[in-house]
């Protein structure tokens, strides 16, 4: 397990320990997000300043520093497949990074308050965002640009899972619901809630027949 902190700092964990196994320093503002790659031999870490730093794991230490975010970078995740992550960030802006190429290859603009959720696809064909402005927006990448968005969240998106096989994607929100969409018809198919306090993460079991919401005080 990753965490990233007020710190600045980034720390792995081992189940069954107390202590960290690796800290990782380098940021200069407190760590926002962090994220394995596929392979779990990269960890990438979005900051308060904005800036994205990505560690080789093997080697603990710093190859990437990637700029072009003007606020807080509040959400990574790593593409299933390439060598690309996407960014999210209260500057409202979506990125998708190339890590060979070291810089960013595409902005995706749309959202009207800053972004606090990305999620590739598990097919590695879109990447979602989801905002403090109630959208969530469904991106395709071949294209370039949105294919859909859905707006029957009453308050900010705080989490964002697709189905492990289906074409079935899971939101949480600030309104304490959770909602459910149909991938295919882009309709919405179920809504869960209101909860007695907002959602801040969702995921789904790896056999797909049931997921798990958290909020500040519980589980369900």
């Amino acid at each position: 397990m990753v965490t990233g902190g007020d710190d600045k700092k980034v720390n792995m964990w081992a189940v069954g320990k107390s202590a960290a196994i690796l800290n990782l320093s380098g940021h200069q503002s407190p760590v926002e997000c962090v994220t394995f790659d596929a392979a779990e031999e990269v960890v990438v870490a979005g900051a308060a300043s904005g800036t994205i730093k990505l560690w080789d794991l093997e080697e603990a230490k710093v190859v990437r520093t990637l700029t072009g975010h003007r606020s807080n970078c509040i959400s990574v995740d790593f593409h299933p497949f390439g060598e690309f992550f996407a960014s999210g960030s209260l500057d409202t802006n979506l990125k998708v990074w190339d890590i060979r190429r070291k810089g960013c290859i595409t902005t995706y603009k749309g959202h009207t308050k800053g972004i606090t959720q990305v999620r590739f696809s598990p097919d590695g064909r879109w990447v979602v965002s989801g905002g403090e402005d109630s959208v969530v927006k469904l991106w395709d990448l071949t294209a370039g640009k949105m294919m859909t968005e859905f707006k029957q969240h009453e308050g900010p998106i705080r989490a964002i899972e697709f189905h492990p096989y289906e074409f079935l994607m899971a939101t949480g929100s600030q309104d304490r619901t959770v909602k459910f969409w149909d991938l295919e018809s882009f309709d919405m198919v179920a809504s869960a809630g209101p909860d007695s306090t907002a959602v801040r993460a969702v995921a789904f079991a790896p056999d797909g027949q049931h997921l798990l919401s958290a909020t500040p005080d519980h589980l369900k």
